[in-house]
């Protein structure tokens, strides 16, 4: 589990079928001090309804993701657990 900022959405005309109606963010993991940023961002799948500037818990859990999109075989890799109270 790690912390992130989401930066905004990702939209894409073409994708894995696996990734049919779920809503991709884009987010900048967050280092331990949880303000400055760690690396580039990555694109997640959110299940919650995170929005621009929110702090969310994501996981890069393969298994996770697999059960949430329900398929073996989806290219996703980070998943929204939550998002954090400010």
């Amino acid at each position: 589990m790690q912390f992130a900022r989401v930066l905004g959405a990702a939209t894409a005309t073409v994708k894995h079928s696996s990734l049919e109606g779920w809503r991709l963010l884009v987010v900048r993991i967050l280092q331990r001090d949880a303000t400055s940023a760690d690396g580039d961002p990555v694109l997640v799948v959110d299940a919650h309804g995170a929005s621009v500037g929110s702090r969310v818990m994501i996981t890069s859990d393969g298994e996770a993701a697999r059960t949430l999109v329900g398929d073996d075989q989806t290219p996703i890799r980070w998943t929204v657990m939550g998002i954090c109270d400010e």
